[in-house]
């Protein structure tokens, strides 16, 4: 680990802080009502830690002048709703088959299938009742309807759902580079670029910059994933808090078994580098994106 990466974990824990806190006052509190254990659910899901990411990249641009955002952070936490839903459907039988998130038991081990599914179809329609919401902290009727947009196509089908059914698709068939990073940049890019893209929105970045933040993203996302594989075969489950070499089990094509090991530490390398080459390109810079980057490259969990 690099000292970039420790500024960027310093900056995490900041935000991951003020996400929970805003987590656990906005999302619907368990009741002995019929819904009570949809809510309990929705909770155990969304509540269970992780390293909140994309919350993170919304704020971290958003609030690039140092002043606090309660737009940015609505928008950063219905970002992690969609992440949590798409992790729920993911450990599904039907989907991975998981059986620990995080370190803990996945949903549907917990509370069952059903519930699990419904707990998903909750969180994810609850982020886009946040989104359209964010009028009431002050984001223009115009602003909003394009971070629905975003955070539509970067959940939906041309997104990670999307990504999700390629990936499927190509389950346990051969696979060029090309159609890897498109599954990729669908299935994990795409809600890695939109809370990035949000955060410029809000802030009222220039055209230039904004393009120049959704490219960034856009090797982040893929750089994201490569060390996602790299994990999975590196890691082990006390560090990553899941099952390790699970791809390989359910035939799914990854950088290192499509490239080698050692190619595809060399293409994350590269795609690192082609990242910080973007944010030179800046009108006003972000250190902490460079700082971010270098995380995601160093990261072991």
């Amino acid at each position: 680990m690099n000292s970039g990466s420790e500024n960027f974990i310093k900056a995490l824990q900041s935000v991951s802080e003020r996400v929970d806190r805003a987590l656990e006052h906005w999302l619907p509190a368990p009741s002995p009502q019929t819904s009570g254990r949809l809510n309990e659910a929705v909770r155990y899901s969304a509540l269970a830690g992780g390293k909140r990411i994309r919350p993170a990249l919304c704020l971290m641009i958003a609030e690039k002048n140092c002043e606090q955002s309660e737009a940015a952070l609505r928008a950063g936490c219905a970002f992690e709703l969609i992440h949590a839903y798409s992790l729920i459907h993911d450990d599904l039988p039907a989907m991975d088959d998981d059986d620990y998130r995080r370190g803990k038991p996945t949903n549907h081990k917990v509370f069952g299938e059903a519930v699990a599914i419904l707990a998903g179809d909750s969180l994810l329609t609850l982020a886009f009742e946040w989104f359209a919401g964010l009028a009431q902290y002050g984001v223009s009727a115009e602003k909003t309807v394009e971070i629905v947009r975003l955070a539509a196509q970067a959940a939906g089908h041309v997104g990670m759902v999307g990504g999700q059914m390629l990936d499927l698709t190509f389950e346990r068939r051969e696979t060029d580079l090309a159609t890897l990073e498109t599954i990729h940049r669908q299935k994990t890019g795409a809600l890695i670029k939109a809370p990035m893209q949000v955060g410029a929105i809000i802030a009222g970045f220039q055209p230039d910059d904004c393009r120049i933040i959704e490219d960034f993203a856009g090797k982040i996302g893929l750089l994201f994933q490569i060390r996602d594989d790299l994990l999975d075969v590196e890691g082990d489950l006390t560090q990553l808090g899941k099952q390790v070499g699970r791809d390989a089990v359910l035939g799914k094509t990854t950088f290192p078994g499509l490239l080698g090991l050692q190619a595809a530490r060399d293409y994350a390398r590269k795609t690192l580098n082609e990242a910080h080459a973007l944010l030179q390109e800046l009108s006003q810079p972000l250190p902490l994106l460079a700082d971010m980057a270098e995380f995601i490259y160093y990261r072991q969990k």
